[in-house]
This record gives structure tokens, sequence and C-alpha cells, in this order.
């Protein structure tokens, strides 16, 4: 961690304070919502996640759990430098913020919050989205409120419902993105890997069921007709795909099934703290489980545990604390996760669908250090057995 124990220099704020000005000026992209994501020439997607940033008022908030030598000059600034750091080495096509975007309890006005705390990521003009945690919400803004905020800004492919199902879903904050084929393949109108957004809510409203929410029943309806429809959609003409694409999801608040691993036993990383989850188990695992085309989870909210566990074909997998006003452990330093996605590759040399998806993270010490690299999924058997319809 060494870089962040020097003094943030001008050169750090004026960049900051660029980033505002850019937020504040730029205008909306009509074609915001509208845009393609698909896999690059090089036939990656790579996407970055950004878990439990806890943003509050920036030069003003200082650390939490950091090492002596830093106290002094550690504010909200040293994420909003991590952010920009990991930005620029990957080069990501797509960034995710998995909630707790900011502290809520601690912030005096959750647009100016907000709008801080997404400012690289804007700046860096890549398309990015973001969902919500169980702290977002305790300042000035609903849930609701923040997510309509939240889509003006620019340069988000995030959405507060899916359309078609805003009347009847739990929550705010639940979509899906499509990414499709590389550009002149014969998959490049056809999406060939799929996100799922969902809102795992906050807090428990059910009487004598204390503790932390959970993926709704409303929810789960919403992503199983989701991936039905995208499996349909993926198997017709033109250019009929076998199976089914795979499917990432992100969401905040751990599975129970996050339980189901240690230190020891996990494929890469550690766990440092226990699994804050619901104290009832919505059955979301299984639903997932038995439509079989996500092949990993990805969550926050327990910010020491960094893990990626393999459960009935499934991996379940933590970001790790990326943000210094967020609880940690000092010494340990703040991490983001990096996610690949590759195409396999026909003879002729044109990209087809889904060959691998890895993952690694990145460290915010001196060098950006890369730690944890692994294959999650590899499409081994040619073709996925597509689960029933």
């Amino acid at each position: 961690m060494a870089d962040n124990r020097r003094r943030l220099t001008l050169f750090d704020f004026f960049l900051l304070s660029a980033s505002l000005v850019c937020l504040c000026l730029a205008p909306i992209p009509a074609s915001a919502h509208r845009r393609k994501l698909r896999f690059g020439v090089d036939g990656e997607f790579k996407i970055l996640q950004v878990a439990d940033m806890h943003f509050a008022n920036g030069a003003t908030t200082r650390c939490l759990d950091v090492l002596p030598s830093q106290k002094a000059h550690c504010s909200d600034l040293n994420t909003t430098v991590f952010m920009s750091r990991v930005i620029a080495a990957e080069k990501p096509d797509l960034i995710v913020f998995t909630g707790d975007n900011i502290f809520g309890f601690d912030v005096k006005d959750a647009v100016k919050s907000l709008n801080a705390a997404f400012a690289p990521a804007i700046a860096s003009k890549i398309p990015w989205v973001a969902i919500l945690g169980n702290h977002d919400q305790q300042s000035t803004l609903t849930r609701q409120e923040l997510m309509k905020h939240i889509v003006k800004l620019p340069n988000t492919l995030s959405q507060v419902n899916p359309p078609e199902a805003a009347h009847y879903i739990d929550g705010f904050g639940n979509y899906n993105l499509q990414i499709h084929g590389a550009a002149d393949s014969s998959l490049q109108n056809k999406s060939v890997l799929n996100l799922y957004f969902l809102d795992s809510g906050d807090y428990s409203s059910v009487p004598y069921m204390e503790g932390y929410d959970w993926v709704k029943t409303s929810q789960q309806f919403w992503f199983d007709h989701t991936s039905k429809r995208l499996q349909r959609e993926y198997n017709k003409k033109p250019n009929p795909q076998q199976g089914v694409a795979p499917g990432l999801a992100y969401f905040h608040i751990p599975l129970p099934e996050f339980w189901s691993f240690d230190s020891k036993n996990a494929t890469k990383g550690v766990r440092q703290e226990g699994t804050s989850s619901a104290s009832t188990n919505s059955g979301f695992f299984t639903t997932l489980v038995a439509r079989g085309d996500v092949k990993s989870v990805f969550v926050g909210h327990d910010h020491v545990n960094d893990f990626c566990g393999k459960l009935k074909g499934m991996n379940l997998c933590y970001g790790g604390g990326f943000g210094y006003h967020a609880y940690g452990k000092a010494g340990w330093e703040r991490r983001a996760r990096v996610v690949v996605a590759h195409l396999n590759k026909k003879r002729k040399g044109k990209w087809e669908n889904v060959k691998s998806i890895r993952t690694w993270k990145r460290l915010d010490d001196q060098h950006l250090s890369v730690i944890d690299d692994q294959v999650l999924w590899s499409d081994s058997a040619k073709g996925s057995v597509a689960p029933r319809l």
C-alpha cells in the first residue's frame, strides 16, 4: 500500500476536480440507454467490479482501518485515485458498482456524493452500471430516488427496473445487459454473454425476521423469465446456437450459500469474516442453478472476504472491499475484481461464442498488483446442454 502512504499531490486533486467538472458539464448522451455492448476485435470483454466504495464527503471524510502512517492524510480521495488508476491499468469494457456506493449515515448530500463517487468512471467515458447496497439510502434519497438519479448520469447503462416488469418487481435496480458477439462475426447481432443485475435490498421488513434483505420471489420470476427469453433468442435463426449463452449475476448481499466456503476450500482468495447474508434462504441459488446459464455470482458487502468458491457448478465470488471509508483491515490492500470473457475462434479466424471466463484482482499498492488469476468457466463441452424452457 506504499502508493497510498504518500500525500495526495496537487495533480491528484486536479484530476479529481477535473472529473467533477466533466460530470457537471458533460451532456447525457441520448443513446446511453440504447448503446449496444459487444466483444472487441481481440475476442474479449472485460468487466471491472467495484464493491463497497462507502463514499461520503470527499477530502473531509477520513479513512477507516488503515495503517497509522496513512491516517493523517487518507480520505475519500484515496478511493477516487485508486479507481482512476485501476481504470487506466485495466481499460475495462464495462464498470460495475455492486452497492454501498455511498455510506449514507455520513453523507450530507446524496446527489453530490454519488456524483463524486462515480466521477472517475464517468470521466473515463467507459460504459458503467450500478446497483444499490444496504447503506446507499441512509442519507437524503430513497432507494428509488437514488436509482432515478443514477440512470440520468453520463455513460451509464443502469436502469431503475425493466419496463416489462416494473409493475410487479421488488426493489430498484433490477435489469439485464446483453453482450453481443464481435463486429463482423456471424454473432454480431446475437447476445453471447448475458449480465444480470439485481437489487438485494437493505434490511428485512418482515416481522420477526431481522437482519439483511434478500432477492425476492418477484425478482427471481423476472430472472427466470428473462433467462428463458434470452435462451430462445440464442437458439433461434439467424445463426442458431446450441445450448445456452453463459451469464454472470451481480448483486450486493451474498447468498447464504457463501457460507459453504472458507480459505481452505475456496478456489482462490480468503475468508476473514463471516457471511452477512439474510437470515432466511430465499432459494435464489437454487433458481440460478436450475436455469444453468449463470456461471458466476459476484457480490460485495463483506469487505475483507475476497474468495471465489464453486458450488454445484456455479462460482460464488466476493469482490473485496474497494473504498477507504469502508471498514477493512489495516495492511490488507483495498482491491477490485476483474472478469474477462474470451471468445472461441473459427478456423477461418472469425470469432464465435464464449470460450471461457477468467477473473483476477487488482490491489491498491504501488504496482497495482494482480493476484488470484483463475478460470471460472470454460466451454469444454462444445456447447452447453440447454436447460428446459
